[in-house]
């Protein structure tokens, strides 16, 4: 199979993936799912193909996160319970590197490209220049995989039934619109 070949199965592969966690996502506002599309497309002219692996989560799905490494096994992942996570609320991802044998790694120094830049912080680079706040940026929990766009809104906000603005959602689509030129 050559490289050609290659780099469009995965792709195939990344924008399946994504597809059946928007479907089940909902994908609240569309604006989301054109910069999750554009993170991967920006990473993957890059070299540095990657994989939504979360993007809606229940309130239910975050309190069984949230209880992992405090009373259920394994280790801590979040700091958030059911209602206090942007995941909740369907305006934040979760990502990883997105393997050529269709595996997934986590490994922030990977540089799978071979262009002496991590390939981690070559998808941290394209997701800021979209608009996405990354988790590695927080002081108190640095959560590595995960990117958000909360537009000014806080959880509590959300949970009011608060949503972002048509002001504030055209601003996100024309960042995006100017990244791609």
């Amino acid at each position: 199979m050559g490289r050609w070949q290659l780099a469009v199965g995965i792709l195939y592969h990344v924008l399946q993936s994504m597809t059946a966690n928007s479907v089940r996502a909902g994908w609240g506002e569309p604006v989301i799912q054109s910069a999750a599309t554009a993170l991967i497309e920006f990473a993957y002219a890059h070299g540095v193909p990657i994989v939504i692996t979360q993007g809606l989560r229940t309130i239910a799905e975050q309190d069984r996160l949230y209880a992992q490494g405090r009373t259920k096994p394994g280790q801590i992942v979040t700091n958030a319970k059911g209602g206090y996570s942007y995941h909740n609320f369907d305006v934040a991802i979760d990502f990883a590197l997105l393997l050529p044998d269709g595996s997934v790694s986590w490994d922030i120094r990977r540089d799978g490209d071979g262009d002496g830049i991590a390939d981690w912080s070559e998808v941290v680079a394209d997701a800021n220049r979209i608009g996405w706040e990354w988790g590695g940026d927080w002081t108190s929990f640095k959560d590595l995989p995960h990117f958000q766009m909360d537009f000014g809104l806080s959880t509590s906000d959300y949970r009011a039934g608060k949503r972002p603005t048509q002001v504030q959602l055209n601003a996100v689509t024309e960042k995006i619109a100017q990244s791609i030129q």
